[in-house]
């Protein structure tokens, strides 16, 4: 099972590799871009030597950016190794999906071929999964995704944990690779647009030219490219989009010229859009398709000047990065998620809390003199008292001002029934579970684990939250509940979990013992869980152990 502490540890590694793929994007030449993903390799992968291999025209590898070690970078960065050598070395070892990894007990045969390598002499592993120093990790990159057009190899060394990469880890590697792989072809063809552009300056022989290989680098571009009017009252109109970005959208480009990126970018990405400046201007944001559906791209903006008259088209660079935004969401919901029953995890149940209740404690109601006046305009004794002539409390949340209305959250009286209602906290705790483990193995228990998480999900409302606190116990929160409400959803939770659930053939039983808490406004987040938790410890022992046990 996951250990508590996975989720900070993920989420921190997103973080680095969002931030050496943010870094990419940064590098104005192909120079800066391949030394940007070496560098990347060391800052946010967790290596302590990354090395960029790129295939030269004659298709030979050519090292051409080197991280992690200066005495290494002087002695081998430029030197060449041959394709033959390289098509060996990525053809030996264990496939790690796209990534080729080749262990010291094999690749010592490699010592004497053509390839320009660095290692220092270690001793031999203590443990299975222990890096050796000559050990070989590579990460091919490809011209496009799928494709097998060999662009580069990234190699890898000394991890900095000293062992060899995990699931995680190897993931992370791989989806950098295929970033790098895309940040160093737009880097060859921002270089060859920027010198199709300064050609279009040149006297008119020299235009000539220079607009038609400006014309084939737009045409026949690989990702999305447009162009639009500046100025006038067609500002924005698309005059001309390349095949690659008419594909992309679904729309011919004789429909394409009747819109600009304003009609087709997503309602909620318009500000993202206009927030772009026009020279140098970069944004992420969705693109409808023709079937009306959204995709993800990355736009990226260049003015077109003429010498006399200034600025006259712009140029818009279009890729589609619908694939790493759902790696993104993909890693951010595994980073707040538990892997084992799919539910929100601890840390994420702790921000969901978190964000419900704020630090001051709630204010008492007014009176009915001082609701008068808050009504006809006594602003300053509305606000003394909490309340403004709105009927929103007065109030600010943390950081925020006097009007903030911040709803507060309050726990409903349990001697009597008043109307109020409140964030209800269900701390369960599994009875018997353990039993199972120990009888049957942790597949069972696993099992049972997910089929509890099942059932605890059917059986609240879509806006409540069922969320897997470690081991055996789950925290359910349900707002806008009265005491008597959440003492019965805690009864029908309990009732969902008892039936027999099966498991390989067999019919394994547990209880369920809850604690029913409530989040208030002044209380910190461990102190609404730990009070749950103390409600649910009283629940158990005032139950006999018989109704407890699991069968």
């Amino acid at each position: 099972m996951e250990a508590e502490s996975e989720p900070y540890v993920r989420l921190a590694t997103m973080r680095q590799l969002h931030q050496a793929v943010a870094d990419l994007n940064t590098a104005r030449s192909l120079a800066d871009t391949l030394q940007t993903v070496a560098d990347g390799i060391v800052a946010g992968l967790g290596y302590e030597l990354g090395c960029v291999n790129l295939v030269r025209p004659d298709g030979d590898l050519v090292i051409a950016a080197f991280a992690g070690n200066a005495a290494a970078e002087a002695l081998i960065t430029g030197r060449v190794g041959s394709r033959a050598s390289w098509e060996r070395r990525l053809s030996m070892g264990e496939a790690w999906d796209n990534l080729r990894f080749i262990p010291h007990t094999e690749g010592w045969v490699l010592l004497d071929d053509d390839v320009p390598q660095w290692h220092t002499e270690g001793p031999e592993p203590r443990f299975e999964d222990e890096w050796h120093p000559l050990d070989r990790l590579y990460a091919p990159m490809y011209a496009s995704a799928g494709g097998r057009d060999l662009l580069g190899v990234i190699s890898v060394d000394r991890p900095r944990n000293g062992r060899r990469p995990g699931a995680w880890g190897r993931e992370a590697l791989q989806m950098y690779a295929s970033q790098a792989a895309i940040a160093i072809s737009n880097a060859r063809l921002r270089a060859n647009m920027q010198r199709a552009l300064v050609r279009l300056e040149r006297e008119q022989q020299a235009l000539r030219a220079s607009e038609e290989s400006f014309r084939q680098a737009f045409e026949y571009a690989p990702s999305g490219m447009a162009i639009a009017e500046m100025g006038g009252d067609q500002q924005g109109r698309l005059l001309r989009t390349n095949d690659a970005l008419c594909r992309l959208l679904g729309r011919p480009a004789s429909v394409m010229r009747r819109y600009s990126f304003a009609d087709l970018v997503h309602p909620e990405d318009i500000g993202t859009l206009l927030r772009t400046s026009a020279e140098g201007g970069r944004a992420e944001l969705r693109l409808s398709r023709r079937d009306g559906t959204y995709l993800w791209v990355s736009l990226r903006n260049s003015v077109v000047a003429d010498t006399a008259d200034g600025p006259r088209f712009l140029l818009t660079h279009v890729e589609d990065i619908e694939e790493r935004k759902r790696h993104e969401l993909n890693l951010a919901h595994r980073a707040s998620h538990d892997a084992l029953t799919g539910l929100p995890n601890s840390a994420e149940l702790k921000s969901r809390l978190s964000a419900r209740i704020c630090e001051r404690p709630h204010s008492p109601a007014a009176t009915a003199i001082e609701a008068l006046d808050a009504a006809y305009g006594d602003v300053e004794s509305s606000l003394t008292h909490g309340y403004q002539a709105d009927g929103y409390e007065g109030e600010a949340a943390p950081g925020g001002g006097p009007f903030d209305h911040h709803v507060h959250a309050v726990a409903p009286d349990p001697e009597r029934d008043d109307g109020t209602k409140g964030l209800a906290v269900l701390f369960c705790d599994l009875d018997g579970f353990k039993s199972i483990n120990d009888r049957f193995g942790h597949h069972t228990g696993d099992a049972v684990l997910i089929e509890v998480a099942r059932r605890l999900s059917t059986c609240v409302r879509d806006g409540d939250t069922v969320a897997r606190l470690g081991g055996d116990e789950f925290v359910v929160l349900a707002d806008g509940l009265g005491a008597a409400d959440a003492a019965d959803l805690a009864v029908r939770l309990r009732n969902a979990i008892i039936p027999p659930i099966r498991v390989d053939g067999r019919a394994v039983r547990v209880g369920a013992s809850f604690g029913i808490g409530w989040a208030e406004c002044g209380m910190t987040v461990e102190e609404v869980l730990r009070s749950a938790d103390q409600r649910m410890y009283v629940e158990k022992r005032s139950r006999s152990k018989v109704h407890r046990r699991a069968g």
